[in-house]
């Protein structure tokens, strides 16, 4: 007689064994819902927030597909509409050229800013901050300074001497709301940068976005928010500028 006989409990039963189906997909769940369990509080309701706000920059963007394609009046082109003049010559989405690198610079430094705030190092961590803060400072004075142009040359909410009347309200909304966003980043990276170089990440000093001493999370966390905000931008630039 075997030994696997005489203990039978000892043997695997089928209904033990994931199998196919349900159960499968219900271990699955049970594995994904236990490597979400070491996330902080904080980063996971960024990701809340930032999941929350895509359904809101989609929805616009949608609205703008919608209105763009169902209206019977031609649409303004781009290249007349965002051209500036250099030396006499009309020079197309110079601006908004800048405007996209000067962004997207703005990622690498906040990267690299997440990279030296694990490394401790909080001078260099908290200089790169500030030089991502200037990007986005730079980014909304050239959106203000586009925005005044196409308001002296006639845009508005309800009409525009190019075309549709619509590309002015989904122009302003869209591009308005993403701006809002970039300040924000910029005031809160402001912020957080004066902390890291004051060293309160490493005195555990108490205050607003000061988490444990030695954790430089909270830089991570607004990362997260501002490679979120230049996302959202190449989707826009792709939208208004190139279609």
């Amino acid at each position: 007689m075997t030994e696997s006989s005489l203990h039978p409990a000892a043997a695997p039963s089928a209904e033990a064994m994931p199998s196919s189906g349900w159960r499968r997909f219900v271990a699955d769940w049970a594995s994904d819902q236990t490597s979400f369990k070491g996330v902080s509080w904080g980063k996971a309701m960024m990701w809340v927030f930032l999941l929350s706000d895509t359904f809101v920059f989609g929805c616009f963007l949608v609205a703008y597909m919608t209105a763009r394609m169902s209206t019977t009046v031609p649409w303004p082109n781009p290249s007349e509409v965002f051209a500036l003049e250099i030396g006499g010559t009309e020079v197309p989405l110079i601006l908004i050229a800048i405007m996209t690198f000067v962004l997207i610079s703005s990622s690498g430094t906040m990267a690299l800013a997440v990279h030296y705030g694990y490394l401790r190092d909080r001078r260099k961590a908290g200089r790169l901050m500030l030089v991502t803060a200037l990007f986005g400072a730079c980014f909304v004075g050239m959106q203000a300074f586009e925005w005044t142009k196409l308001i002296r040359e006639g845009v508005r909410p309800w009409a525009n001497p190019w075309g549709a009347p619509q590309f002015g309200s989904t122009f302003f909304m869209i591009t308005g709301f993403h701006g809002t966003h970039v300040t924000m980043g910029v005031i809160f990276l402001l912020v957080l940068a004066r902390k890291v170089l004051r060293g309160d990440y490493e005195t555990g000093r108490r205050g607003f976005f000061t988490s444990r001493r030695g954790r430089y999370e909270a830089i991570e966390i607004m990362g997260l928010y501002w490679h979120f905000v230049d996302l959202v931008w190449v989707f826009i630039f792709a939208f208004f500028y190139l279609w």
